[in-house]
């Protein structure tokens, strides 16, 4: 007999979710019944009985407790399968990556991108579809609809499921499976890119200086860079994911990565910086003394596809968010590709990506991205 539990409740009004879900303060959060009211209306909209479903995040405050409720909601609500990240880390593109490739049905992402983690700062839930990307308008909408009318939640009980080791579990009918967060990701790396060309780069002498910036992507450039393709150990700083981003401010800019800009405006910089922020789909890319702003770095990524693997004599199109720079649409014109502008948000990037009408895009907010994902891709951005 399965141990489900009916929990009375009442809808709060605040639940309406944004471009990047909802984000509320941790302790807002920690109230009794607000995850679990947002959560039942995420299943309701979306039909999830019998759904596959990633589950993962940047491994800000709150993220494990919040791992484990949804576990049980979703055995609850008669979801088939959660595919979670292990220690329930995954950064916003791999959650795409991963999505496609075993063409799961959606998401949950636990993130409130570059904003501040502990136990007084940010929270986030953010649902993406199976084309891989933020949930649009009219599913968002519905999210609402549902927690404005909500009157219950059902959730299992069973004992919490371990994130750290790899494996399958099933607990009340749903199939639980904790995998690699990374393995995919860098899969997919290194068919868009030459590691080959990028590790003689690095063995003639490169240099380069990553900020984890203490979030998600610290594990990922650890194991691309430093592992993968030979960059100097210690090239990754700050590479290691904690709760609170070790007090820092998980946004990749010229303020807050300030270790990094020190070294690159100091008296020995290396030959390239970079920084991704919280979930990992921002990017900050700087050279010796030189700051590359997003829209020269979408501008030029264009104008030099042709020398990279997965782009070369493939590009498609280009797309920019409206206040960004029209710099990439006088390249594009030189090259005689078409370019697209559209409203601010990543969302509507995937349409014209979905279309087969761009291959690249980026937008005023330090993100860049193309059509092998659905989200901006921090990473990437830096291997490109």
């Amino acid at each position: 007999m399965k141990k489900i539990k009916t929990i009375k409740t009442i809808a709060f009004e605040d639940q309406k979710p944004g471009t990047s879900g909802l984000r509320k303060k941790v302790t807002v959060y920690q109230q009794p019944h607000y995850l679990e009211n947002y959560i039942q209306a995420t299943f309701n909209a979306i039909k999830a009985e019998g759904k596959t479903l990633i589950i993962g995040g940047d491994g800000r405050y709150y993220s494990t407790e919040a791992i484990q409720i949804i576990i049980k909601m979703a055995a609850a609500n008669g979801v088939k399968k959660l595919m979670i990240g292990q220690k329930g880390f995954f950064s916003t593109p791999a959650v795409s990556v991963v999505i496609r490739k075993y063409k799961a049905d959606g998401a949950i992402i636990l993130s409130a991108s570059h904003n501040p983690g502990g136990p007084k700062e940010d929270f986030g839930v953010k649902y993406n579809i199976a084309a891989g990307g933020p949930a649009p308008e009219e599913v968002t909408e519905k999210i609402y609809e549902e927690s404005l009318k909500i009157t219950h939640y059902n959730i299992a009980e069973f004992s919490d499921i371990s994130l750290h080791e790899l494996g399958k579990h099933l607990r009340e009918g749903l199939e639980v499976e904790i995998i690699d967060p990374i393995a995919d990701y860098v899969e997919l790396m290194e068919e868009l890119f030459d590691f080959e060309a990028i590790s003689e780069l690095f063995s003639s002498g490169f240099s380069i200086l990553f900020d984890g910036m203490h979030a998600i992507t610290g594990p990922y450039a650890k194991e691309i860079l430093e592992k993968r393709l030979g960059a100097k150990r210690g090239s990754v700083i700050n590479g290691e994911p904690l709760p609170d981003f070790g007090g820092g401010h998980p946004d990749p800019n010229l303020v807050w990565a300030k270790e990094l800009v020190a070294v690159m405006y100091g008296d020995s910089p290396k030959d390239m910086g970079a920084a991704s922020d919280g979930d990992g789909d921002r990017n900050m890319i700087l050279g010796s003394n030189f700051f590359v702003s997003p829209s020269d770095s979408l501008a030029a990524m264009v104008a030099n596809a042709q020398y990279v693997k997965g782009y070369k004599n493939n590009l498609l199109g280009v797309a920019r968010s409206m206040p960004t720079s029209i710099i990439v649409d006088k390249v594009a014109e030189g090259m005689g590709i078409a370019s697209y502008e559209t409203p601010p948000g990543w969302k509507f990037f995937g349409t014209l990506l979905d279309a087969g009408k761009a291959s690249l895009c980026g937008e005023e907010s330090f993100g860049t991205g193309s059509n092998h994902i659905r989200e901006k891709d921090g990473l990437w951005a830096v291997l490109y």
